[in-house]
Formats: C-alpha cells, structure tokens, sequence
C-alpha cells in the first residue's frame, strides 16, 4: 500500500486482491481496508471494477472476525464516478442490456450496505457520481476539508438512479432533489451538513487519526451486537411504533440477553474486566 492513510494500519497485514483494481487488507484484529485500485482512471467504475468490489463486499458478509472495514480510493482520490469509455459503450447497447449492466451496481451498492461489520468511507479529493454513492453506502464518511462532491448525471442526461436509495437515506429527499437536478459541484462541509459527511477532518494526517480513533473504538464492542445494531436500524426506519414493532424489538432485546455476547458483556461489565472480543 503505497499511500500513507493506511501506513499505521497495515503493520503485520496479510494483502490480497481481489482483481488488479481491486485491494483487500486485513489486520489479525479485524480491520479491513478495500481499497480502489485505478488511480490512473481516477478510481471510475466499469463493469471490472463494479464486479471486483461486489466479489470483495460479498466476501466480508462471511469473512470470521471482521471487525471494521475501510473503503478507500487509491492515488488521492476516493473516486471520480462512471469511467467515460465504459460509458460511451452503453450508449450502443440496448435497453435490456443497459439495465443489465445498472443492476449489477445496484447489486454492488446493496453488498456494500449488508456488511455486518461497521463500514467507513475514506475520502479524500473527491467522490462525484457513483462514487458519491458509495460514501453514502456506507454506515460512515470521513473527508480531508479539500474533498469535492456531486451528482454530476444529469449533466450528461442521466439520471443517479441506483445510488439514489443510499444518498435519500443519507441525506434525505429534499436535498437530493436539488443536489440530483442542479449536479452542482459541493465541499466537504456542506456534504457534512447534509449527512452525506459524518466528520472532515483537515488533511490526510487528520483522516489517518480518524481511522486510528475508530479501529480503537470498534475494539471495545461486541462484533454481533454491531451487526445486530445495524439490522435494527433497517428495521424500525420509517415503521410505525405499533404492537407488532413492539414486539420485535422486544424479541431482539431478549435474544441478545441470552447471547453468548449479550452475557459476556454484562458479566465482564458487572466483573470490572474486558470482554473478550476486547482487542
């Protein structure tokens, strides 16, 4: 790994790619870090690309001990969206082939979300387009001040049709309406206010004591109980405070009580020790 965001991090890692354009390291503790690999494209999507990373995301679904993982772009930027040739050869296939290829990124982007394991995006230069939608994929962002954004499609007469899910949850249907129809080039600031950005950070020093403060904390919490965590959040958004609600939480509460976790956590809490998934 060549860039210095990950220098800290990746003492003692075992390295793998998934495709040339695609990276995975891995420490003992579980941090992973996924990083793009086509810097001299500016970190685009194609077809290549969008497979290698839904490979790489489907991976950590099931990978043991995976505790935090790390979504980065290599060369300084965290990606510039669409790769223009991939995108001049769809403009000579077919509807069904297009909507072929789209769902393929939608596929990608819900690999992404699934991951039981807390994901981070790691942005620095700029995440425009499908790269923007990856930074809202995942469960947090983090950008150097300097980084830029933007829903550039309908500049070309597109439309951010599979990203869409993931940037309205993130920042909600309103700011994407006008973030969607201008395609107007924001900071990391602004993105912050809106959600797209959970914390800017000043430079790649401060975006590597961000990714340091975090692998320290995600030590401290159970690995299921993240997941757990996560599922709940999707299930309770947008529902009804009814009986049946209610009663599922109810029941989640319950089994997590009862989990080998759920009781290591309280006895060694109540005992004034660490729990054993405490790194």
């Amino acid at each position: 790994m060549t860039n210095p965001i990950v220098d800290p991090l990746v003492e003692g890692m075992d390295s793998d790619a998934v495709s040339p354009q695609v990276h995975i390291d891995a420490t003992q503790d579980g941090v992973v870090i996924v990083t793009i690999n086509r810097p001299e494209a500016r970190n685009a999507f194609d077809a290549e690309l969008i497979a290698a990373l839904h490979e790489a995301f489907l991976t950590l679904h099931s990978a043991d001990h995976v505790r935090l993982v790390f979504l980065r772009g290599a060369g300084g930027m965290f990606s510039a969206g669409a790769d223009l040739e991939w995108m001049k050869a769809a403009t000579e296939w077919s509807e069904a082939d297009n909507r072929a290829d789209a769902l393929q990124m939608a596929h990608m982007l819900k690999s992404l979300s699934d991951i039981p394991a807390l994901t981070v995006a790691l942005i620095q230069g700029g995440a425009f387009g499908g790269g923007a939608g990856l930074a809202a994929a995942c469960d947090l962002a983090i950008a150097t001040e300097d980084a830029r954004f933007s829903f550039s499609e309908v500049r070309l007469g597109l439309i951010p049709a599979t990203i869409s899910p993931y940037v309205v949850r993130a920042i909600g249907p309103r700011a994407a309406r006008g973030l969607f129809a201008t395609a107007r080039v924001f900071d990391a600031a602004e993105a912050k206010s809106l959600g797209l950005v959970t914390e800017v950070v000043p430079d790649l020093q401060g975006l590597q004591a961000a990714a340091d403060r975090l692998a320290d904390e995600i030590m401290a919490c159970a690995p299921g109980a993240v997941g757990a965590s996560k599922a709940l959040v999707d299930l309770v958004t947008d529902q009804p405070i009814d009986h049946a609600l209610m009663t599922e939480t109810a029941r989640r509460i319950a089994q997590a009580r009862v989990s080998e976790e759920g009781r290591e956590g309280v006895l060694a809490f109540l005992g004034k020790r660490k729990p054993s998934w405490f790194a």
